[in-house]
């Protein structure tokens, strides 16, 4: 049997977590989905459950590159790489690893995070004059800002162009250099300490709070887990060892079977019609309010989408969206199955 071994909790450990818990798995099994936001109160785990990542990620393939590059995958590649790649697919040199949790330091520079460019270089030398920042090394990999809405928004709004184009450009004196940077991004954040603008928010594809645990069983089994790891009681956690194994390997399963998951005339017209009653901005939340119900039946092991996976992923995806331009507040959990029973209810009736 697998024993614990490490300095942070299995993440299946973590109690009171179910929706920040499924927002990650879904991200990971389909990155396109796009960035996770995690907001709550001190102290109610969100950095851990972060952390605990490692134990459920999957293996990538990774080229002996500076920019992580995908060895199969030329949108995933710098332009050495792909030129290599078009010559030869087979001589194409890489390494198998975990996917990597890697967490923005705090107070980092603009050129620590996107990179730096030696201008005397550039001429000779091109790519290779540049000097890599966060956003190179995160390529394939996660991303994770904590207390990102403390983050200057020059920032947040470079990581999130970066994050959604998968390019990483760095301009100094009229010279450009870009690299692929595919990452997924997480950020947690305290609401108390302020919040993020509503355009950032609306960007991050997936939003789950992280509440008090008001259960007295559950409060007493984090007390209990929390002291193993503290006291290196590994046989305590072992369990928790083999249920991560178990999400990972459904991880992994559910990204090979992804593409095969094809959403229904039915599943989009529900996702369509849910996102116009709730008069949500824009087509954003529609697009990943699928990809997300994709995702989940996938994790469920299904090949089809059901009513109740575009529910749950209703929740992750509607209650940060944008109504009437930030002017309206986002929808709650109650209108959003308010809406969704009464779609479906019209619908029954036809």
């Amino acid at each position: 049997m697998k024993q614990y071994s490490g300095l942070s909790l299995p993440f299946s450990a973590l109690l009171g977590l179910a929706d920040p818990k499924i927002a990650l798995i879904l991200s990971i099994i389909d990155p396109k989905i796009g960035g996770v936001l995690i907001s709550g109160p001190k102290g109610t785990g969100k950095s851990s459950l972060v952390r605990s990542l490692s134990s459920i990620l999957p293996s990538i393939e990774v080229m002996k590159c500076p920019f992580q590059c995908s060895p199969v995958d030329p949108r995933l590649m710098c332009e050495a790489c792909r030129t290599r790649y078009s010559q030869n697919k087979s001589s194409m040199d890489y390494t198998e690893r975990p996917m990597r949790v890697i967490t923005m330091p705090l107070g980092a520079t603009e050129d620590r995070v996107i990179g730096s460019l030696d201008i005397e270089k550039i001429i000779d030398l091109g790519i290779e004059a540049l000097s890599p920042g966060i956003l190179a090394s995160v390529n394939q990999d996660i991303l994770y800002i904590d207390e990102i809405n403390l983050l200057p928004d020059h920032l947040v709004d470079t990581i999130l162009d970066c994050a959604a184009s998968g390019v990483n450009i760095i301009e100094r004196e009229n010279i450009s250099v870009q690299h692929p940077s595919n990452f997924i991004l997480i950020g947690t954040m305290n609401p108390e300490e302020g919040e993020l603008r509503p355009q950032l928010l609306d960007r991050l594809s997936l939003f789950a709070q992280a509440g008090n645990v008001k259960d007295l069983q559950e409060r007493m089994r984090i007390i209990e887990i929390n002291l193993a790891l503290e006291e290196s009681k590994s046989e305590k956690l072992t369990h928790h060892v083999q249920e991560d194994q178990k999400i990972r390997n459904k991880i992994i399963q559910a990204r090979n079977n992804l593409s095969s998951i094809q959403l229904s005339e039915e599943n989009k017209l529900l996702i369509s019609k849910l996102c116009i009653a709730l008069e949500v901005d824009g087509f954003r939340s529609d697009i990943v309010l699928a990809r997300a119900s994709r995702a989940f039946a996938a994790f469920e092991g299904r090949n089809t989408i059901q009513n109740d996976d575009i529910l749950r992923c209703a929740y992750l995806t509607l209650l940060h969206r944008t109504r009437e331009g930030g002017l309206r507040e986002p929808p709650n959990r109650i209108e959003i199955k308010k809406k969704f029973i009464r779609i479906l209810e019209k619908n029954n009736k036809k």
